[in-house]
């Protein structure tokens, strides 16, 4: 008769279910891991593209002083916010040295008279500011993140759900094992068990 020989180093009292639990728990360290550095990866792609989309909009963009031609006023916002902002008529040079003139954000409480910044385009209309180094930075790191956490909840949900799995299947095992256990245990004859029989 043959006898199985545990395993060197193995425990004879770790069920399957223990050694699955055990490498499910692994994986979701390596998967984590792995998420951790495709996040990276996306951090420095996304990085590496913006900084050439800025520097790219940087080339169209231009600063100039511009020179308020009128008082500033409130209008309400438009961003996200919502708040209020102050406009007022401003006229500028354009790199071509045309004048232009229109109605633009501005400090608040600019007077007739007082000079302000002002980025414009190309053709010298007025334009946003082309995108610093720290938001170029801040939206590399945000995805990279948002990356590596939508990697880790896959993983984790997945690790989850085989985690209950395995806790169900050792469940009904554990309710066969003690539908043939308990009545020996307790005493209680099983329905058509009598007295004499084992």
């Amino acid at each position: 008769m043959h006898h199985r020989t545990p395993r060197a180093g193995g425990n004879p009292l770790c069920r399957e279910a223990d050694r699955t639990r055990a490498r499910l728990r692994v994986g979701l360290v390596v998967a984590c891991l792995l998420a951790a550095i495709c996040g990276i990866g996306v951090g420095r792609s996304t990085w590496t593209d913006s900084r050439r989309a800025a520097e790219e909009i940087a080339s169209h963009r231009h600063s100039v002083q511009a020179v308020a031609v009128g008082e500033s006023a409130h209008r309400a916002g438009t961003g996200l916010t919502g708040r209020p902002v102050s406009v007022a008529p401003v006229t500028w040079r354009d790199t071509a040295h045309r004048v232009h003139t229109a109605s633009v954000p501005v400090p608040a409480a600019t007077r007739h008279g007082d000079t302000v910044p002002l980025w414009i385009d190309d053709g010298g209309n007025p334009a946003a500011a082309p995108p610093g180094a720290a938001e170029t930075a801040l939206d590399a790191i945000g995805r990279g993140a948002g990356a590596s956490a939508v990697g880790m909840l896959a993983a984790g949900a997945f690790v989850g759900a085989c985690l209950r799995g395995v806790d169900r299947r050792c469940a009904r095992a554990w309710e066969r094992e003690w539908e043939s256990v308990e009545p020996r245990w307790s005493g209680r004859l099983r329905p058509g068990q009598g007295t004499g029989d084992d």
